[in-house]
């Protein structure tokens, strides 16, 4: 049995010890303020089907929009793709009521990530916020190298059918790949919103700001316009760094001069 499976498997058990009694009627019925299991790079707490899956493609242009050593302006470069772009691939499927695993690999360091999700509470229960547990671990060179932990919560409050306001408080052991130094973990809180100002198109933006640890240079922030058309969500983005997964988000980016044109595409199967 390989690594990668007793992982799985392990997470799996987990979760099921945890569940409660259910009640699935609602999780494919589209919530319009939050319809999409991240904002740009964060997670929220949006539930998957039991059985059911999606599918997520993320892309950031490795050219900045504002070069000064380019030779050619942003427009001469194709808008910035003639450069070449980092890629992820992500699935995730609903392994058990209420919770869902998700497979995540990204250029950037070829890291991959496995990262579980578990559904705390339910607004149809009359709680005022949504929250979902996290868990995760990443490895880079495709799960071989260095290794990164990380726990957390997705916590969202919705206003109607209009806003979604989400807050991730995460904790990621083994954030810099760099060097080996006493503040080798970092803390920090995602802090998101989807704003949806016509019957299919959004607006996002998420900062995702250290709160202790390790915090090179600046917090990870993007923002960005998305439009649904059925079960795909097509977002075009910008961002001041590469990073996707829960530790190239706390690793941050370098400054707040250079920023990066990219898109995500999502589906749902179902």
């Amino acid at each position: 049995m390989t690594r990668i499976t007793r992982l799985l498997l392990t997470l799996a058990v987990l979760f099921s010890v945890v569940s409660p009694g259910y009640a699935q009627d609602d999780d494919a019925t589209l919530q319009p303020a939050e319809p999409d299991f991240t904002v740009i790079n964060l997670p929220t707490s949006l539930r998957l089907p039991f059985l059911k899956s999606g599918f997520r493609v993320t892309h950031r242009f490795l050219r900045p929009i504002d070069c000064d050593v380019c030779p050619n302006s942003f427009l001469g470069d194709g808008l910035g793709t003639d450069e070449g772009a980092i890629i992820g691939l992500e699935y995730r499927f609903g392994i058990i009521p209420n919770g869902q695993v998700v497979v995540y690999r990204t250029r950037l360091d070829k890291s991959i990530q496995f990262l579980g999700e578990y559904s705390l509470t339910r607004r149809k229960d009359g709680m005022p916020l949504e929250i979902a547990a996290l868990a995760s671990v990443e490895g880079t060179e495709n799960f071989t190298g260095v290794y990164s932990p990380a726990v957390g919560l997705a916590v969202t409050g919705m206003v109607g059918e209009t806003l979604a306001v989400h807050i991730d408080p995460i904790f990621v052991s083994n954030a810099n790949l760099l060097s080996d130094v006493n503040d080798n973990n970092t803390f920090y809180v995602g802090i998101g919103g989807r704003l949806r100002i016509f019957s299919k198109v959004y607006i996002v933006a998420e900062i995702s700001p250290r709160v202790a640890g390790f915090a090179p240079g600046k917090p990870l922030a993007a923002f960005g316009v998305e439009k649904r058309i059925g079960g795909h969500m097509f977002q075009l983005n910008f961002s001041n760094s590469f990073g996707t997964t829960l530790r190239q988000i706390a690793q941050g980016a370098t400054s707040n001069h250079d920023w990066f044109m990219g898109f995500n595409i999502s589906r749902k199967f179902f």
